[in-house]
């Protein structure tokens, strides 16, 4: 996190800031279920958004890591009545942008547009939601790829480190 003051359009998501480690379940009909560990890192610099980091990486049954999975980057900027637009881009040739709105400590997402380079894998849609549980940080990510309709994908729960 900067030392910038943050600006006070981010307010309503100012929950997020920091690093959140933590782990979760993935799957989908055309992949075996798996376990995750995962970072989130979420920044800012004194301008109406956060800059977004997260990585994961497989877990094998006693929770070590196995191998690097996937990582994406991008920015969640904040806009009047609690809204927001997201925009993440994937090494792997997908770029995203969501719309979602904030609800207390809740943000629910929705993919506007979904951009793929010619050698990505089919992917047209995503539904993201985030909440502050506990004082952890717990997601739902279903996705539409691959020929299926939106269905569930990941979940995970972190917790805030340093």
């Amino acid at each position: 996190m900067d030392s910038q003051q943050l600006h006070e359009a981010l307010e309503p998501i100012s929950f997020l800031l920091g690093r959140w480690e933590g782990a979760g379940v993935g799957g989908y009909p055309t992949i075996e279920s798996f376990r995750f560990g995962q970072e989130i890192t979420f920044g800012h610099n004194g301008k109406p958004f956060l800059s977004y980091q997260s990585r994961t990486w497989l877990l094998d049954d006693d929770g070590a890591m196995v191998r690097p999975l996937a990582v994406e980057s991008g920015y969640w900027r904040a806009l009047p009545e609690r809204q927001l637009e997201i925009v993440l881009a994937h090494p792997t040739g997908i770029v995203e942008i969501y719309l979602g709105e904030v609800v207390f400590h809740k943000i629910e997402m929705t993919t506007d547009v979904v951009a793929r380079t010619a050698t990505a894998k089919e992917y047209t849609a995503g539904h993201r939601l985030y909440g502050l549980v506990n004082g952890n940080l717990m997601y739902a990510y279903d996705m539409a790829a691959e020929g299926q309709e939106l269905t569930s994908h990941l979940s995970a729960e972190l917790k805030k480190v340093g």
